[in-house]
């Protein structure tokens, strides 16, 4: 049964993955337009049986926050993006100037910077030079993923400024030497992981975007030799075609195993230069995993999303017909496998069930529950004339219900259904 949660004149935005507290009871939510401008000014959640709204963050000084995250354990954690405070001609809201904070209960208003910022050289190992932002948890909690723009190469040439995707780690708090008003401290290691050029080789693997990842398994998946990657990423990266034509492909990087081993540099330095990105860690390559005939579907919008047994890696792509359908591919490679076979095509971003059984997304204007099995379809909401919101349909920790968005009139509102 579907259950509407909010309906204030106002816009509530939920983030692709991660929104619900680890006890399934609250969803977490900006209030910025949908598809609209950055311009919310609060964090707050929302709770799925009294429809209870609680403000868990308010910016101050002309900033603007959102897309918020939660954690996977107690007590919960909110990441979220948090803007420039008292921004001017020189420093305002953009992909390069903005940070992640983290709220943690039951202390609420505080925030604490996650990514520290250092933008004179030398630069700061440890520190990012611009903006980070969709701040994802580990399946344990113990560390983000996010996506990345440099200010830095920004200011040399805007197309220099590629977007990239990086890990923060907990434990390792970072100093910035603070030679420039807008830098500041972080509360964890920032480095990215990813490694692009602005002009790749057409019919290479090289990559100008890295974008949309997501955590591989609840904790990693097995390599052919029956070892286990603990820590790695899926993520879409953007390659050139023998025609010089955009082909977007599933890459994966395997990550340190052990926390220390992001601060050793491989060999260009973990900091960047004046000249280049900051790099990997020493032994973090990514590895392209689909050789497709037309890349992956990047309409509509979404992340690669991995099982819980990190075996299968979930993403869009469209069939022989050309209807967009979900695809899966093992992070050791191989041929995708179609999952779905549905002849209206899948029209959202997409979870995965906590027991790997099944994804939520929207197909045919309704909320449904794609078995991975079968590829079978079950309508979890009536069919309507307007979609469901195609941004988020994420399911609670418990399996029990999706959230959803549905855009009604101006504004989107927040919506739970039973997820049998």
């Amino acid at each position: 049964m579907e259950k509407q949660l909010t309906s204030d004149a106002r816009g509530h935005q939920l983030t692709n993955i991660n929104v619900w507290t680890p006890d399934s009871q609250w969803l977490a939510y900006d209030v910025r337009p949908h598809g609209g401008s950055f311009t919310g000014s609060t964090i707050e959640r929302v709770n799925v049986e009294t429809a209870e709204v609680q403000v868990l963050y308010q910016a101050h000084h002309g900033a603007h926050v959102g897309v918020v995250t939660v954690s996977p354990d107690l007590p919960a954690r909110y990441a979220f993006i948090h803007g420039p405070e008292n921004p001017d001609e020189s420093w305002q809201y953009d992909f390069h100037h903005r940070r992640g904070v983290i709220v943690s209960e039951p202390a609420g208003e505080k925030a604490v910077t996650l990514d520290a910022m250092d933008i004179t050289a030398p630069f700061t190992a440890g520190a990012l030079r611009g903006g980070s932002h969709v701040h994802v948890f580990s399946p344990d909690g113990s560390r983000l993923s996010f996506t990345y723009n440099d200010h830095v190469l920004h200011e040399r040439a805007p197309a220099l400024d590629l977007r990239n995707v990086g890990v923060a780690v907990s434990g390792y708090p970072v100093v910035s030497p603070k030679h420039h008003p807008r830098e500041y401290d972080g509360s964890h290691f920032s480095v990215l992981v990813s490694e692009t050029t602005p002009c790749p080789q057409p019919g290479s693997d090289e990559i100008n975007r890295a974008y949309e990842e997501g955590w591989i398994g609840h904790e990693g998946y097995l390599k052919p030799d029956g070892s286990r990657q603990r820590w790695a990423l899926a993520f879409i990266g953007d390659t050139l075609s023998a025609r010089g034509e955009k082909h977007p492909e599933v890459y994966v990087v395997d990550l340190p195993h052990h926390d220390q081993d992001y601060r050793q540099s491989g060999d260009k330095p973990l900091q960047g230069t004046p000249e280049t990105l900051p790099a990997p860690p020493s032994g973090v390559k990514q590895r392209r995993i689909t050789f497709t005939e037309n890349g992956i579907a990047t309409h509509p919008r979404h992340w690669l999303r991995t099982s819980p047994d990190g075996e299968q890696i979930a993403f869009l792509m469209k069939d022989q017909n050309g209807v967009v359908q979900v695809w899966t591919v093992s992070p050791n490679g191989g041929e995708p496998v179609q999952i779905s076979h549905t002849g209206q095509g899948v029209q959202s971003a997409f979870s995965w069930s906590p027991d790997g059984k099944s994804l939520a997304l929207v197909c045919d204007n309704s909320v449904m529950r794609l078995d991975v099995k079968s590829g079978e379809m079950q309508r979890l909401t009536q069919r309507t004339e307007i979609t469901p919101c195609a941004d988020a349909v994420v399911y609670s920790p418990d399996g029990s219900k999706v959230a959803f968005m549905r855009q009604c009139g101006e504004f989107a509102q927040i919506f739970v259904t039973d997820a049998q």
